[in-house]
């Protein structure tokens, strides 16, 4: 049987990273950096795509840190929620609503206390230990 792909080897590994996605999103939902990157690892990579362009990536834990920290400031308020989830042999896609009240005027000509309503992805690679290694976010 040559060149088949990976298969996923248990429920339980399914359920731990569904787990690991909750728990971020709702850490996310509150604010909540250091509970947000709990579940990463040392050496993540975060990337965020717009309009397929990279409009930002990151490696390490404590860089995201960093960034996720100044992010606060951008909204008053912020939800993910999930619409799907495909699991696959190395990752997890998650399809989120997300919403959120600008608490800045943007430079892109979004005001504060406007609302953004946005349909997006966001795909969860893991490692064989089971950390986030990678987060992309795509809009």
């Amino acid at each position: 049987m040559e060149n088949q792909e990976p298969k996923l080897t248990s429920a339980s590994l399914l359920n731990e990273r569904t787990e690991k996605i909750f728990r971020y999103l709702n850490a996310y939902n509150k604010m909540d950096v250091e509970k947000m990157i709990a579940d990463f690892g040392d050496e993540i990579i975060f990337q965020n795509i717009m309009n397929s362009d990279k409009t930002m990536e990151l490696q390490g834990v404590e860089e995201f840190k960093k960034q996720a920290i100044e992010a606060l400031a951008y909204f008053s308020e912020r939800e993910q929620s999930i619409e799907s989830i495909i699991h696959k042999y190395n990752s997890t896609e998650i399809v989120i609503n997300y919403r959120a009240i600008a608490a800045m005027d943007f430079p892109i000509g979004l005001k504060k206390g406007e609302v953004i309503n946005l349909k997006g992805r966001s795909v969860f690679e893991f490692s064989a230990d089971g950390k986030i290694r990678r987060l992309t976010d795509i809009v």
